[in-house]
């Protein structure tokens, strides 16, 4: 395989010298429980993480993600390898892992395009593509919306303003992968050598987007539920592919609730709107609720802000400020069972 054709020219400054030391470098395209599928080189190969790496790892996001890459000691004769460092990423799509515990869990690394998809049925929403782009912008990766389904959509181009309303200075494209309607305009963001990802609920259309840039059905499709539009999860699993014309393509399976993680960057451009407005508020700690001299609800006043908008801002700030206090306490708890380990070493070491 190529590893231009890969993108290898967008981490090309963070290598390291492999024919020095032996080791060959490859990119993740599939993480099994414990096997990872690799493209290298030499082709496609099989690998597991190195011991010295698992033992270092204190969360998932220490191991490879799809979309990584990775040095990996050679078993060339078996085509199979063991990884034993990752390339620093340079964008990376997290979220918060599904489930109580404060950890990361990560969609996909050294992407450079995200395709936020939503569907033109009745599952459009524009609060959870509010959510997309929080996640989206803190990634370090370009976020496009794609509004798919085109061909069975209803009142399209009030959805498109709703979109724009919250997209600022985001391409916005309308599309239907089944007809291949608005195709041709994103291909132009999976040029030889660039990384998109495929994020949205299940059902959204995805798949079909898929099979469209691979030329063939290769992702299955089912149809969405009649009675609200959603479909089920036809993708299980991340995985990477490189499609014909050129670029490479990650899909994610459908995310029907999107759990933010260090977004407070992403989140305040995503609101960019209202931050602005809250500079100007008479109070720096202004709720944007009752308080005197407040500009955001003066705004909304005006109709210059829609009341939702608002209230969605305030509730994804709320879950921010609540993963923030758990992430410290999960960090402490960490970092004092760290030092029960180090003190246990340390009496050993005397004996």
């Amino acid at each position: 395989m190529n590893l231009s054709k890969l993108g290898v020219n967008y981490i090309s400054d963070r290598l390291k010298d492999t024919k020095e030391s032996g080791l060959v470098l490859g990119r993740v395209a599939l993480p099994h429980k414990r096997l990872y599928r690799v493209f290298t080189g030499q082709g496609e190969w099989l690998a597991e993480i190195s011991g010295r790496l698992r033992f270092e790892a204190e969360t998932s996001g220490d191991f490879p993600a799809v979309g990584d890459w990775v040095y990996m000691r050679p078993r060339e004769d078996e085509k199979k390898g063991t990884i034993v460092d990752i390339v620093p990423r340079f964008s990376q799509i997290s979220r918060k892992a599904p489930g109580d515990p404060a950890v990361e869990q990560i969609t996909a690394a050294n992407v450079n395009t995200i395709f936020l998809v939503n569907a033109l049925n009745r599952d459009f929403n524009i609060r959870r593509i509010e959510r997309y782009l929080s996640l989206a912008w803190e990634s370090g990766a370009n976020p496009v919306i794609v509004l798919s389904k085109a061909d069975i959509g209803d009142r399209i181009e009030e959805k498109v303003r709703q979109a724009e309303s919250v997209a600022f200075g985001v391409p916005i494209h309308v599309i239907s992968a089944h007809e291949g309607m608005g195709m041709d305009e994103l291909r132009s963001y999976v040029r030889e050598g660039e990384t998109a990802a495929l994020l949205g609920s299940s059902g959204a259309g995805k798949s079909t987007m898929m099979n469209f840039f691979l030329n063939e059905n290769r992702q299955a499709v089912q149809e969405v539920r009649e009675g609200d539009d959603r479909g089920r999860h036809t993708t299980t699993h991340r995985e990477l592919f490189m499609i014909p014309d050129g670029g490479v393509l990650i899909d994610t399976p459908g995310m029907r609730a999107i759990e933010l993680w260090e977004s407070e960057e992403g989140f305040q451009q995503s609101f960019a709107d209202v931050e602005e407005l809250a500079q100007a508020c008479k109070f720096t700690d202004c709720s944007h609720h009752q308080e005197p001299g407040c500009a955001v609800q003066a705004a909304i006043l005006a109709g210059d802000l829609d009341h939702s908008r608002l209230k969605s801002y305030l509730k994804l700030k709320k879950e921010l400020e609540y993963l923030a206090r758990k992430k410290d306490k999960r960090a402490m708890i960490q970092d004092k069972n760290r030092w029960k380990q180090i003190s246990k070493s340390m009496r050993k070491k005397r004996r």
